[in-house]
């Protein structure tokens, strides 16, 4: 039976991060390997850098060793305790695991300030250091349970390394891809959401990655206000070869629980293609028939293919009811009109006890599965059409980590714009089986 911690996921995120970004990998646990000091040694010497957890009845305490335990060796120890969320910390210095954990009987005196007697299950440390912990003055800790797990770096060369090769996978995937049936030379991508959410830093990080170095192109505004207050639709160059590449990214402006935002109206008249690039939004009212930037017949082509819902992942939980109320029906009203939506999270970097390691396996970030589980929960977003990015805002050189999100976000629009072409209503089936036809053909 595989042995678990006691550690809750809040606790286990928390000292990760404290210390440093790291992996914890369980190698001892007193309930079941023995509360024997030898038995800790033998399992936890010359491991790395391992941390000791100590679970009293209020409290949980421990030791962080910077260096691997060996026999007789002296290794730079920092001591902490956990209180709910928060961490304190005392650098003890440098201490033998023999001493730290009274192995050979080796007894408490006032010089140590700490000891840990496995086979007494308790833990003596001065007043000093009870008092620089933030614990109350006992300086006896009754131990129920003692883990040590190895520590280590989350981003490792061999990852980071996995990282480059997926963004270059994704890169040529994205360069040869071509929409479903050639019914269309770029697939239209409508950025959609509240204001400040990302959307046009979206845009930049996209060009950014293909550019091969970070560009803002799409001015970009503050979380509150946005900047956004024209419809644009940006082709991306490819930086390798200097084609367009096969998508176009439309950016808008913002959605608005109260005036000033998005109509809905036009809205639509996007969808349908009936606006040009650069139209100069109106809060107030929806573009009008006969206006200069008003498109009277679009075709295919000029359609949105597909909608993606742009949210910030720290806002969603503040999200007021007029606004949630305003998001589903727009989502109603897109899946009548057949337009297929996903949803993108941004400033997943921001967020508490995120860190880089997080990035790269973001399918297993506790805090974000439950962000996505509101998105879910709030919204009615299916899990699996919802992604997450870092966008690129204040840095100066690309990474690869970031790379594959966008990259990865992108390719998952790509798919739905697909479905939408696919499933094309009867009164367009006769264009799609003209272009079907057309490309078979010259497939013979």
């Amino acid at each position: 039976m595989a042995v678990t911690t006691r550690l809750t996921c809040l606790h286990e995120k928390i000292l990760q991060n404290h210390f440093g970004g790291k992996r914890l990998s369980l190698l001892y646990k007193g309930s079941v390997h023995g509360f024997y000091s030898g038995y800790l040694l033998d399992r936890c010497c010359n491991q790395g850098p391992t941390l000791t957890v100590i679970y009293g009845e209020h409290h949980i305490i421990g030791a962080y060793a910077e260096e691997s335990y060996q026999e007789r060796k002296s290794a730079s120890i920092i001591l902490f305790a956990l209180q709910e969320t928060k961490i304190s910390e005392w650098k003890l210095g440098l201490c033998t695991p023999e001493r730290l954990f009274c192995y050979d009987n080796i007894q408490y005196n006032s010089t140590t300030n700490f000891q840990i007697e496995l086979g007494n299950r308790k833990v003596i440390m001065g007043s000093k250091t009870t008092e620089d912990l933030g614990l109350v003055q006992n300086c006896t800790i009754s131990i129920q349970d003692c883990e040590v797990f190895r520590c280590e770096d989350l981003l490792d060369e061999r990852k980071i390394k996995g990282a480059t090769e997926l963004r270059k996978s994704l890169l040529s995937a994205l360069r040869t891809y071509e929409p479903y049936g050639s019914l269309v030379p770029q697939i239209r991508i409508l950025l959609l959401g509240p204001v400040g959410a990302g959307k046009s830093s979206f845009f930049n990080s996209v060009r950014s990655v293909f550019q091969g170095h970070v560009t803002h192109q799409a001015l970009v505004g503050t979380n509150r206000t946005g900047i956004s207050e024209k419809y644009r639709t940006y082709s991306i160059r490819d930086g390798k070869d200097g084609k367009y590449l096969p998508f176009i990214l439309c950016d808008s402006l913002g959605l608005s629980e109260k005036e000033g935002g998005l109509c809905r109206d036009d809205i639509f008249y996007i969808l349908n293609g009936n606006i040009r690039d650069r139209y100069q939004f109106n809060p107030m009212e929806s573009i009008k028939l006969g206006h200069r930037d008003y498109i009277d017949s679009p075709s295919l082509k000029d359609r949105i293919h597909c909608v993606a819902f742009v949210f910030d992942t720290n806002s969603v939980e503040h999200f007021s009811s007029q606004m949630i109320v305003k998001i589903k029906r727009l989502r109603r009203e897109l899946i009548n009109a057949g337009v297929v939506h996903v949803a993108l999270l941004t400033h997943v970097d921001s967020m508490d006890l995120i860190t880089k390691g997080d990035l790269i396996e973001i399918d297993r970030c506790v805090p974000l599965r439950s962000k996505l589980e509101e998105v879910q929960r709030k919204l009615g977003f299916a899990l699996s059409d919802v992604s997450v990015v870092s966008n690129y805002s204040s840095e100066w050189e690309l990474d690869p980590v970031k790379d594959v999100l966008i990259l990865s976000a992108l390719r998952r629009m790509l798919w739905a714009a697909d479905d939408f072409l696919e499933d094309l209503p009867l009164e367009e089936e006769g264009i799609k089986e003209r272009k079907l036809s057309s490309v078979h053909k010259e497939e013979n």
